[in-house]
């Protein structure tokens, strides 16, 4: 059985665009790439659009293709609606390549020039075709890919989600290896790297996030000339039939009760810190106490014969279960409240932005604790720059409060279209 280990999700506005048109989602088993096209902020709302059509997951597992195609076809038509009601979006569209991860394939559903790659054992293979002018004169011979790289038409594109009613899903399954790693990228990252190129830096980095990383800056030193998007993940085999029959539940680790430590640039202003740090000091305090015998078991040598050594020892053993019960029982509790604070934390959101300046949103609280944990993940990079907020806008919405996923959904959704009081 597959499981992802490992992943990375970054995008980058590039060195010649304003803005960025590129959304994407990394939320195992699920990964999303799109690409948005249309002008003015079009380009944005179709990226996102597409991607908000796959944020529920899929939900018929042994269907994946079928399944990823469905989720495609719902973004097409949403995509196409909106741009035939509202004029400032007329023609917009957007490129999709999605992954899913299932027992033992990957699922592919793919429309557009973004792109996905396997890297198995150093060598790099591309695993979908671009829908693209110049890759159909490729395909046809008319052209080589020396003159492909500088062709005047090689940004059109020949199929995509929302110009027309209806459009053709390409998906495919591969099978799967454990430490395969996957790449799903905008065609800014490719137009700027080739593919030999993508596979050295890939081999070269020992984390997907230090690859990730790489690859957008080495896209950007060869000119930027879009907006580069690259998720990444390594999946790993489960050897199920090996486990024993019985297993202890997963630990749940829980941050240690110390002072707050200090939060990222990109995450300031802490809200919540205090209750999450309180809730770990509970276990604490009754993890100590179980460890201590009741006093009515502990010999008292003033009060009782001194016996014996074998006999001192025989009691010694006959105490040991209670206390062994009384850790079994102090550790339930301590896992049954750490999930609690876990699950707590993947329920709420808040807006800030990422090292690029671009809104986004993170799950959890903005809070890191010593050691560099940070209790929060990026949940969603817009295409929006802070820069372009005014100051009474940056300060109501990236004040980091903490907001429900329905409430920060529909924020980034006006935000995107422009429509923000």
């Amino acid at each position: 059985m597959l499981r992802v280990a490992e992943q990375y999700a970054g995008t980058d506005t590039g060195r010649q665009r304003r803005a960025n048109e590129d959304s994407m989602l990394s939320r195992a088993p699920l990964f999303v790439v799109a690409d948005g096209m249309g002008g003015a902020q079009a380009g944005e709302v179709a990226s996102r659009i597409a991607v908000e059509s796959f944020e529920g997951g899929v939900q018929d597992a042994s269907q994946p293709e079928a399944a990823l195609a469905e989720l495609a076809q719902q973004a097409n038509g949403r995509i196409y609606e909106l741009s035939h009601s509202h004029a400032e979006q007329a023609g917009m569209g957007t490129t999709l390549t999605a992954v899913y991860v299932g027992e033992r394939e990957i699922a592919i559903a793919h429309v557009g020039d973004s792109r996905a790659y396997r890297l198995r054992d150093g060598e790099l293979l591309r695993l979908t075709e671009d829908h693209s002018l110049v890759d159909e004169l490729l395909r046809q011979g008319r052209l080589t890919p020396e003159e492909a790289i500088e062709h005047p038409q090689r940004s059109v594109i020949t199929r995509a989600l929302g110009p027309e009613g209806t459009v053709e899903v390409d998906t495919r399954s591969y099978a799967a290896r454990d430490g395969d790693v996957y790449l799903l990228c905008s065609d800014g990252l490719t137009t700027m790297l080739a593919e030999p190129q993508l596979a050295s830096i890939l081999s070269a980095h020992s984390t997907l996030h230090d690859a990730g990383e790489a690859l957008i800056a080495a896209a950007n030193e060869a000119g930027g000339r879009d907006n580069i998007t690259v998720v990444l993940l390594r999946v790993e085999e489960l050897d199920l039939e090996a486990a024993p029959l019985t297993e202890e539940a997963p630990a749940v680790r829980v941050p240690p009760h110390e002072p707050p430590g200090a939060l990222p640039p990109a995450v300031t202003h802490a809200a919540g810190a205090t209750s999450t740090a309180t809730a770990t000091a509970t276990p604490q305090a009754q993890h100590t106490q179980a460890h201590a015998p009741p006093a009515a078991d502990v010999p008292v040598a003033r009060r009782q014969p001194r016996r014996p050594a074998s006999r001192r020892d025989g009691r010694r053993r006959r105490f040991r279960p209670r206390r062994i019960a009384g850790l079994g029982v102090a550790l339930a509790i301590l896992a049954l409240l750490a999930g609690g604070a876990y699950l707590g934390l993947q329920s709420v959101y808040f807006i800030g932005t990422n090292n690029s300046g671009l809104v986004t949103v993170f799950r959890g609280v903005p809070y890191t604790l010593p050691g560099g944990l940070a209790l929060y993940e990026t949940e969603y990079i817009s295409g929006v720059g802070a820069s372009t907020l005014t100051p009474q806008r940056r300060h109501s919405l990236l004040d980091h409060s903490l907001r429900s996923e329905g409430d920060t959904s529909s924020l980034m959704r006006s935000l995107e279209l422009g429509q923000l009081e």
